[in-house]
């Protein structure tokens, strides 16, 4: 539990003290915790994975070689690989942001020196309530940044589907796997994964959770080009 509240301070404290603000950044930041503790929670089943892994062959070699041909990718750290992307994704667009944030305030500083030089030049943002927020009507650079961190939001939640669909579900979905090995000694074995249940329902909570934000991401992809183009 304290890697999970060590994970989810700085992400808060972004969403909550930062100068600079744009359509739906508190949603992203919100899933982003949601995914997180998703994750954290989802993994619980799959940590004795090792151990809930059952031939009815006593050799212990045996079994490991079973285990490494049946879970042949690796599960859990896909899925934290998976979420750094994402994190990245939205990281994109706080970089960019803090750009502007950076360009609005010394645009300021050069009108206060000579207020007629700067009259013509379009400002990308406008102040919402002490904080700048960034108007994708006036920049077309922020709404191209805009619809690319989104479009690679959905990207990186395809790739997680997949991964959940065709990598782990397929290792569940059976209650007897026979094993064939080449190894001398090790005949034909049944292998079963204890607590299928639980693992396959991790799978379907993390399903639900990347559908959410597909969802949420495509309506904001689409709703952003009616709206601003």
């Amino acid at each position: 539990m304290a890697a999970i509240v060590t994970g989810l301070i700085p992400i808060l404290r972004t969403a909550v003290d930062s100068t600079a603000t744009y359509k739906g950044r508190t949603m992203w930041f919100g899933l982003l915790c949601i995914r997180l503790v998703t994750i954290f929670l989802a993994q619980f089943p799959w940590k004795s994975l090792n151990d809930d892994f059952i031939c009815n062959n006593s050799s212990q070699f045996c079994i490991k070689a079973c285990f490494n041909e049946h879970f042949d990718r690796s599960i859990v750290m896909a899925w934290h690989f998976l979420f750094i992307l994402l994190v990245l994704s939205v990281l994109l667009m706080e970089l960019f942001s803090s750009h502007l944030r950076s360009s609005f305030q010394k645009k300021k500083e050069r009108e206060m020196e000579s207020e007629s030089e700067q009259g013509g030049v379009i400002d990308p943002t406008m102040t919402v309530g002490g904080r700048l927020m960034i108007d994708l009507h006036k920049s077309k650079s922020s709404l191209v940044v805009y619809l690319f961190s989104l479009m690679l939001r959905i990207v990186v939640e395809v790739m997680f589907v997949y991964v959940l669909l065709f990598w782990v579900l397929p290792k569940l979905d059976k209650s007897v796997y026979f094993c064939e090995l080449s190894f001398k000694g090790c005949s034909v074995q049944q292998c079963v994964v204890r607590g299928a249940a639980e693992k396959t329902m991790s799978v379907y909570a993390l399903l639900f959770i990347s559908a959410l934000v597909i969802i949420t991401s495509s309506g904001f992809f689409f709703y952003s080009i009616v709206h601003y183009l």
